[in-house]
């Protein structure tokens, strides 16, 4: 009887091929947008992410996240180094800093000073040059996106003297200079960082220079970066140091929470994606359950022919989860394949798209829930069917 079902399923192509592409595109939507939306709140702790060493960051209380810099004072630094069960602590400044580019525009950046010692914090992966020259003379790093994209020099003239129509900018490489906030800058090394939320170009350097580089204040020191002691538990060590600092002290995963949860009530993001995922659902259940209803309508009379024959109501039933279980399994592929070669596509564009298998699945439970809803509809019409249906003109 399976077999039967399926070709009563496909035998209809219009209505088949109607109930797959409102799948799909639920399937798509829901998968698109969320996918976004999961890459754009990475986006927001990408930061904390590459600064994978540290097992704890301390900071002013009054962080709500990791942009939101509220400067300490370096005497904080050895307070926190006196906390017992503290390995080690490294001081990280973390600003926004004006470049001058060469065509005279001003482009923000983020600006990231590592301890000048040991150089912890620095970014997790590095496509030209080296960390350790970072201690030379004016030495930055700048990220790969930044260098071939905002801080990119202006393409070179023409033999004419004029700019070329459509030449590309040539992307920063080391050896060439910078200008941050009036201080001369040599680029010395290219890296990969995670994207920020603000597409802003990263670039790190010695704490001792990105305090120069950055305006005069009282305070300059945005985190204290420890290391617990081997065998160490880090949550009780995160208490103790606030009970003797006074301090904020959160692990990598709680201050990433923190980070988030400050974008999800604070902007609107999460609205403006959820009405859009839901738009997705609620389009997908109107034209999939219509379509299906219709169709299992259009079939009343061969299922009022087999219920002549004999077959159960429960017999009728799984024939038409599975019409619906097949579909949806179709839908579902088609939908979430297009999706992933969306996010394929544009993964070297500004877009952010992440797709971890909590949305595949997440994605899954929603159209199956679409197609029992269009099962459950249609089931009822064939629960009262009468088999004499097929004997009447």
């Amino acid at each position: 009887m399976n077999r039967v079902a399926i070709k009563m399923l496909v035998g209809d192509r219009a209505k088949y091929i109607g109930i797959i592409i409102g799948l799909t595109f639920a399937s798509l939507l829901i998968t698109q947008q969320a996918a976004i939306f999961i890459g754009l709140m990475t986006r927001t702790f990408g930061f904390i992410t590459d600064t994978g060493l540290p097992d704890i960051w301390v900071m002013d209380p009054k962080v709500q996240f990791v942009d939101d810099i509220k400067p300490l004072q370096d005497t904080q630094l050895l307070r926190v180094r006196g906390v017992e069960g503290v390995l080690w602590a490294m001081p990280l400044y973390k600003g926004l800093l004006k470049a001058r580019l060469d065509n005279g525009n001003f482009q923000t950046c983020n600006v990231i000073g590592l301890d000048d010692a040991t150089l912890i914090g620095g970014p997790p992966e590095l496509v030209a040059g080296k960390l350790a020259d970072l201690r030379q003379s004016e030495a930055v790093i700048v990220d790969k996106v930044g260098a071939e994209g905002k801080l990119a020099k202006m393409p070179p003239p023409g033999p004419d003297g004029k700019p070329v129509p459509g030449a590309k900018p040539v992307p920063l490489r080391i050896g060439d200079t910078l200008e941050l906030n009036d201080h001369r800058a040599v680029v010395v090394g290219i890296c990969n960082v995670s994207r920020t939320f603000q597409s802003q170009p990263v670039i790190y350097t010695t704490y001792s220079r990105a305090t120069t580089f950055a305006p005069r204040e009282r305070k300059l020191l945005s985190f204290v970066l420890v290391k617990a002691a081997p065998g160490q538990n880090i949550q009780e060590l995160c208490d103790r140091i606030h009970r003797t600092t006074g301090l904020a002290a959160y692990t990598s995963d709680q201050f990433k929470t923190i980070t988030y949860q400050y974008f999800m009530k604070y902007t609107g993001i999460p609205i403006n994606f959820g009405i859009a995922v839901t738009l997705g659902f609620l389009v997908g259940t109107i034209v999939a359950g219509q379509t299906f209803y219709n169709f299992t309508l259009d079939n009343l009379r061969h299922l009022g022919a087999l219920k002549a024959m004999g077959a159960s109501n429960w017999l009728l039933l799984r024939m038409i989860l599975l019409q619906a279980m097949s579909v949806g399994l179709v839908g579902y592929g088609i939908g979430v394949g297009l999706a992933s070669l969306f996010g394929l596509l544009t993964a070297k564009t500004e877009l952010s798209f992440r797709l971890p298998w909590q949305l595949l699945a997440g994605t899954g439970v929603a159209v199956l829930f679409i197609c029992i809803l269009a099962a459950v509809l249609s089931i009822q019409k064939v629960m009262r069917l009468e088999p004499a249906i097929v004997f009447k003109g």
